[in-house]
């Protein structure tokens, strides 16, 4: 059986669909997401978690103001029906335990494109990413599992003791440390080690390439499955090698659609449902998370906002990157009514906010560490000082101001991972921790 073309599928539905009403794009989403996927299931788990202000705010670091509690097997359906009560809470999607090895984001983003580098037979992945990069720690550990050669193209000089993200890197795929002035031209960094891997006889592709003539093969559809014979393809051209370069982060429009396919999960009545108000906050590095949960609350017509913390850029650089991904989203799959439905929606797809407590990227601010020990030892989540903090903080924020404005409006952080972003902290100065004595 053939696999069917995505673009042309759904553009004929489109041009069946002349109105902007939210059945309309449900419907035109659903055939959107009918495809074949990394994930077996787009669920994530659910915690709930109780804020209380701390009756003496500790001495020595400011912003441990709050004790919390987790409930870990909410009722969301009456938490739903219920208008809000005097207790502060927001609920957390655990996309942190999707696996013990990618971040949730990272596995998201790879939802829709690793079945699509399976199809086109594919043998290598050539990505880059800095020393600590989960990008490409997640695509080294998702390759090996599917019996692809990842081949990864890191900055800077390789650490003396290899940890966090850097030693999964080193484990799982082919690193190559690159000077950083090398690195400062990534498209021609990654285009030349990708023909040193494919050799004479081999081929390289942008992914890109696949992405414009892909095929949205369901399960039962695809001619092979890396998965379940991962020599087959290899006999039948052993000798070739077929490369795609995956760019920095995986921020592209096919990497939104794992997103888009986790906002239709949790818009279910047993859920979030579609109907109540919900504020999703989640830390922004790329901010592709971020447009991806925007542009699936938006198809879906969810009366939802999207609040991303912007911890990589400034305003004007994530809006930049919003349009462009909206841009390639609505050309890769023929959305022509999109416009319409953005502008009835008011024209913002995410809040893009700073940091509650603003600093250069990647810098540890005194004592957050210890908000982080504190965090993991009431609620048993952990999250890192660079990014996830970064989304629980805010989510506090939102629960107090909604609780104060007397609006009923759920907050939902979105836990994107980032355990091995702790281990990674071993490789700064000491004067980063100040844990306090087990």
């Amino acid at each position: 059986m053939k696999c069917k073309f995505p673009s042309r599928v759904f553009s004929s539905n489109i041009q069946k669909c002349t109105s902007t009403s939210r059945q309309c794009y449900r419907n035109l989403l659903s055939d959107l997401l009918d495809r074949r996927w990394a994930l077996l299931t787009p669920e994530s788990k659910i915690n709930k978690i109780v804020v209380s202000k701390m009756k003496e705010q500790h001495k020595c670091v400011e912003p441990i103001a709050f004790s919390f509690s987790n409930n870990m097997w909410p009722s969301l359906v009456d938490d739903m029906m219920e208008k809000s009560k005097q207790e502060l809470s927001f609920y957390v999607v655990r996309d942190d335990l999707l696996h013990p090895l990618v971040n949730g984001n990272k596995a998201r983003k790879l939802d829709a494109l690793l079945p699509l580098v399976e199809d086109h037979s594919v043998t290598d992945v050539v990505t880059c990413g800095g020393c600590q990069s989960a990008h490409a720690a997640a695509v080294a550990v998702s390759c090996a599992e599917r019996g692809l050669s990842s081949h990864l193209l890191l900055r800077g000089e390789r650490p003396e003791i290899p940890t966090g993200y850097n030693l999964i890197s080193e484990m799982y795929g082919n690193v190559t440390y690159i000077a950083r002035s090398l690195y400062a031209k990534r498209e021609e960094m990654l285009t030349t080690h990708a023909a040193l891997v494919a050799g004479s006889s081999g081929s390289v592709l942008l992914l890109s390439d696949i992405l414009d003539t892909s095929p949205a093969c369901k399960s039962e559809d695809i001619l092979w499955d890396s998965r379940r014979s991962p020599s087959s393809q290899a006999t039948a051209e052993k000798d070739l090698r077929k490369v795609v370069i995956i760019n920095e982060g995986a921020g592209n429009a096919k990497g939104l659609l794992g997103v888009i396919r986790l906002v239709k999960y949790l818009s279910q009545n047993h859920l979030f449902g579609k109907e109540r108000p919900i504020n999703v906050v989640v830390d922004a590095g790329t901010g592709t998370t971020a447009v991806g949960l925007g542009i699936g609350a938006l198809l879906l017509g969810l009366p939802w906002e999207i609040t991303a913390v912007m911890l990589a850029d400034n305003i004007e650089g994530y809006k930049k990157q919003e349009e462009h991904l909206k841009f390639d989203f609505k050309k890769l799959f023929g959305l022509e009514h999109f416009d319409k439905a953005l502008n009835g929606a008011g024209g913002d797809l995410v809040d893009w906010v700073e940091r509650l407590h603003p600093r250069k990227f990647g810098n540890v601010l005194k004592g957050e560490v210890e908000v982080c020990q504190q965090i993991a030892r009431q609620t048993g989540i952990l999250v890192d000082p660079v990014y996830t903090l970064a989304a629980w903080e805010h989510a506090t924020f939102l629960c107090q101001r909604e609780a104060k404005a007397g609006r009923d409006a759920k907050v939902v952080m979105l836990h994107t991972g980032g355990t091995l972003g702790m281990f990674g902290l071993a490789q700064r100065p000491l004067s980063y921790y100040l844990l306090s004595q087990l």
